[in-house]
């Protein structure tokens, strides 16, 4: 199977799962009466519409390039990080408003069997949705996917936590201190939201840098040592190169003035540095646009 087609069945199946888990948290949050199962309810929702997104963009990334589209339609994935990511993060910080100010209101109680068996259910699930997506994504190295484990796994988080909270709060019950519980679920809320906000800003701060086109720290180093190898090997005047990465795409133009020895290079010689250039960057295939362009002239540069 391919990878864009894999990667598309597993956003498909994931998208599924999550409208599931969206409508359970719901429902399960009216019912025992938490904010905290709610927000986790909120939390899939909202992720079962960004998986919708990815899963179109995805198939937009599988069509060839048009006459309007020259470069294809690569940009569009770091788009979509940004947004899915800024809206996590939004969600997020109202979540722990609403945490802070139910706190400050003296909480709320709750019924901690319905609380229990969702938490149970929901983490044991999604636990198994991040280990399964992580597993396929070793082959595929998705970035949309990747979004979607990070997803998986903060709800895994969330249920775990929420567990862990309901039973301290039956324990405190049980030892004669009741009148702690009602804190129980804005506190958890509060806790929770700080803990996995960092997780979307981060994805949100790596997609901008390639919306930017600001060029990887690693990719940059690994051209120069390449260009500065190659220079020594060819005596090569001068040389300039350019790349970046937009979603899953590698951009990459170097520029090289030839000695004079050279002048007179055969279109063979000239392919084989290109060659070479091309074997030591790697990742050969469509969604590379490599460039080489000699010349003796160094005003083109």
């Amino acid at each position: 199977m391919k990878a864009t087609d894999l990667e598309q069945r597993i956003l498909k199946q994931s998208l599924l799962c999550t409208v599931l888990i969206a409508g359970l948290g719901i429902v399960f949050g009216i019912l025992s009466g938490s904010l905290a199962i709610i927000f986790d309810g909120m939390f899939s929702a909202l992720d079962a519409a960004m998986c919708s997104l990815s899963l179109l963009v995805t198939r937009l990334l599988q069509q060839e390039s048009s006459r309007r589209f020259q470069h294809g339609f690569w940009h569009i994935e770091p788009l979509v990080l940004v947004f899915n990511g800024s809206l996590l993060s939004v969600l997020c910080f109202y979540a722990f408003i609403n945490a802070v100010k139910g706190l400050l209101d003296g909480g709320h109680e709750l019924e901690f069997g319905w609380g229990v068996f969702y938490a149970v259910v929901v983490a044991a699930f999604c636990f198994f949705m991040f280990l399964r997506e992580r597993r396929v994504n070793r082959v595929i190295d998705s970035e949309l996917i990747g979004l979607d484990i990070k997803s998986w796994l903060m709800s895994a988080c969330i249920s775990a936590a929420l567990l862990l909270a309901f039973s301290i709060a039956w324990l405190l019950e049980r030892i004669g201190h009741g009148h702690l519980t009602p804190y129980i679920d804005p506190g958890v809320l509060a806790i929770l939201t700080l803990v996995l906000i960092p997780m979307p800003i981060g994805t949100v701060i790596g997609a901008v840098k390639e919306v930017l086109l600001i060029t990887p720290p690693d990719l940059e180093r690994e051209l120069r040592e390449l260009m500065q190898q190659l220079t020594a090997d060819y005596g090569f005047v001068k040389h300039s190169h350019y790349a970046t990465r937009v979603g899953r795409g590698l951009f990459v133009e170097v520029h090289i003035v030839l000695p004079e020895a050279m002048e007179h290079a055969g279109v063979r010689q000239l392919d084989q540095i290109r060659d070479r250039i091309s074997r030591a960057i790697g990742e050969s295939g469509p969604d590379r646009w490599l460039t080489v362009a000699f010349t003796r002239d160094p005003r083109w540069l």
